[in-house]
């Protein structure tokens, strides 16, 4: 069995690479992503392996049935670059990692948020240039403050326990509440009164046509002044536009995050010596009160290792068996 891998970089190859003596597959990698201007690369490799910003709409998933593809390999928790409906028109399976060491996400967010309350990073850059000066690196204890959870998955359930730890005041929204959030002693609210309550939203919520633009210039008038925002999520939670706005306005007084609405262009590149043309994060990231990560969240050991042995995992037990229990299914 051969599997083409796509938007691969050295740490991908290599945790695979250990992984798969478990199993014996011919594995072959490529560092660009997946689209229309590479699909016909494929030769006779009967699966593919994806990441979150290969694009995998209609015109590609007809290329992949014509030359054989059964299978869809996500590697990763989301799915919404997948056409799902032309997959199962064409007769191709897709599987994905739903959830990986959800502490590595969890962990990376409360370190974005200590990061822009603290400065830390600022005092890093001050004390190597012999500045031990404190202004301007004044913060606000967590103990108390009270965050919204947005999106009560597995992620976002180990979000809370660490903020609890904080000794902050936790409340969540979610379509589908949870019994051991609820054993937390966490109240859901309704997403208006979260948004109006929360000193903190931290968002941990997949993404979908609903909730696309979670945040944006309606909701953002209905968070307090000075709201502190987090989104180690999905990138088009966000309208990046409307929160630029809210910037100006000091609606938003913190803002992390580790994706953005158009991160295929830029994240996971050595864009150094680059002329980035995107002009609306270069104003993102202008700002002294914001804080960009490239999707970072997910890059632990543990994490890279349970993403390739679910994946490889799930890859053996579709073509063995016809199936397992991480397909997505319509």
């Amino acid at each position: 069995m051969k599997i083409a891998f796509f938007s691969t970089k050295p740490y991908d190859k290599l945790f695979f690479e250990l992984e798969n003596e478990l199993y014996g597959f011919h594995l072959n990698f490529y560092e660009t992503h997946l689209g229309p201007h590479i699909v016909n690369a494929i030769e006779d490799e009967k699966v593919v392996c994806v990441f979150v910003n290969d694009k995998l709409n209609r015109q590609v998933i007809e290329v992949l049935a014509q030359k054989g593809v059964q299978l869809i390999a996500l590697r990763c928790a989301g799915f919404n670059n997948v056409d799902l409906l032309a997959a199962k028109e064409f007769g191709i399976q897709v599987c994905r990692v739903p959830a990986y060491s959800p502490e590595a996400v969890a962990e990376h967010t409360m370190a974005m948020l200590l990061t822009l309350n603290r400065k830390t990073h600022k005092a890093y850059n001050r004390v190597r240039e012999q500045n031990f000066a404190l202004n301007g690196l004044l913060g606000f204890n967590l103990h108390q403050k009270k965050i919204g959870v947005i999106g009560t998955g597995k992620i976002g359930r180990a979000f809370i326990k660490i903020a609890l730890g904080f000794g902050a005041e936790v409340i969540a929204y979610d379509l589908y509440p949870d019994s051991q959030v609820k054993e937390m002693g966490i109240r859901y609210e309704s997403l208006e009164n979260l948004f109006g309550e929360s000193d903190i939203i931290s968002l941990h919520c997949p993404l979908t046509p609903d909730n696309h633009y979670l945040i944006n210039k309606n909701t953002l008038d209905k968070m307090k002044d000075g709201v502190t925002i987090i989104n180690t999520s999905r990138g088009n939670l966000i309208n990046t536009n409307d929160a630029i706005r809210a910037l100006k306005e000091r609606k938003i007084g913190l803002l992390g995050i580790d994706v953005y609405e158009q991160e295929e262009k830029l994240f996971f590149k050595d864009l150094s010596t680059t002329i980035i043309e995107d002009e609306t994060i270069q104003l993102l990231m202008s700002y002294p009160n914001v804080l960009v990560t490239a999707h970072q969240a997910f890059f632990t050991k543990e994490a890279l290792t349970e993403i390739s042995q679910r994946t490889l995992k799930s890859i053996s037990d579709l073509v063995n068996t016809g199936s397992t229990d991480l397909e997505v299914l319509l």
